[in-house]
């Protein structure tokens, strides 16, 4: 397997320019952050950006923590990758990688200096320290179990006039907000993801009211339990179905926590009086 490194200063744009990088230079996969990362999805690992703090995410990025570099080295033989790249905030960092999972030396370096300019480079930057905003190089949705509840959106949105080539799913990015962020953490209330559900629901009419709502979190998301009282008369499946859609669909979109369940049960029928 061959070993390549793209290499910069820590907010100067790296990740959100390495899947191109890599599929200009012939990498098949890519390892940032403490992710190994093929065709555009995490084949293994966990983003150190989820550490509670800078340091334990540093030292997750060299896979200090035995089992991260146990996990990726068997990630690694398992996938029979051809052409490596590993990103790295210094060349010194990008070969601390490569001993730490045993995959040889770095055959060649690419800096940030040779794909983007200046002005790229200090607008990318300025993201990083004014809103504590980080790229991952991966769709929204492969991460989202991950970071569920953090700061969370796609970038392809914030991509028209930069980077005009990159127009294939190779070029989806996520922006995330990592847990030790200098903005601090946020909390999103149990009563506003009620709230939400009970709007989405009584959009519909023949829903004549939510009768309870029991949410229970993990660290992969949220699981929520409705019951309703339905208006006599309608299709209870289809009402269901299209309840717990836009339920989970809204949530997800405003909050970016991942809704691991959606369950509605109907607890009752009310007939209207003539």
């Amino acid at each position: 397997m061959e070993v390549i490194a793209f290499v910069g200063p820590s907010g100067t744009g790296k990740s959100y320019r390495a899947a191109i990088v890599a599929k200009k230079n012939g990498a098949d996969a890519m390892i940032d952050d403490g992710l190994l990362i093929s065709s555009g999805k995490v084949v293994a690992g966990t983003s150190a950006k989820r550490e509670p703090t800078r340091i334990a995410s540093v030292k997750h990025a060299l896979f200090i923590p035995q089992e991260y570099a146990d996990e990726m080295k068997r990630a690694i033989r398992r996938k029979r990758i051809k052409r490596l790249m590993i990103l790295g905030t210094s060349e010194g960092m990008a070969v601390k990688i490569a001993k730490r999972l045993e995959i040889g030396p770095v055959q060649r370096f690419i800096h940030i200096e040779d794909v983007a300019t200046p002005d790229e480079m200090a607008m990318a930057n300025r993201m990083r320290l004014e809103d504590g905003k980080h790229v991952i190089p991966v769709p929204t949705f492969e991460i989202q179990k991950q970071f569920s509840g953090y700061f969370l959106h796609p970038l392809r949105r914030f991509q028209k006039n930069l980077d005009i080539e990159e127009n294939t799913g190779d070029a989806d990015k996520s922006i995330v907000r990592p847990t030790f962020s200098y903005l601090g953490d946020f909390v999103i209330s149990d009563q506003a993801l009620i709230e939400l559900a009970v709007h989405e629901a009584l959009k519909t009419d023949v829903i004549a009211r939510i009768n309870n709502i029991n949410i229970r979190k993990t660290n992969h998301g949220v699981h929520m339990d409705i019951t309703a009282t339905l208006r006599y008369g309608c299709n209870i499946r289809e009402v269901c179905r299209e309840a717990q859609k836009r339920i989970r669909e809204t949530i997800e979109y405003l909050t970016s926590i991942n809704m691991r369940r959606v369950h509605f049960l109907v607890k009752a029928l009310e007939i209207k009086k003539i």
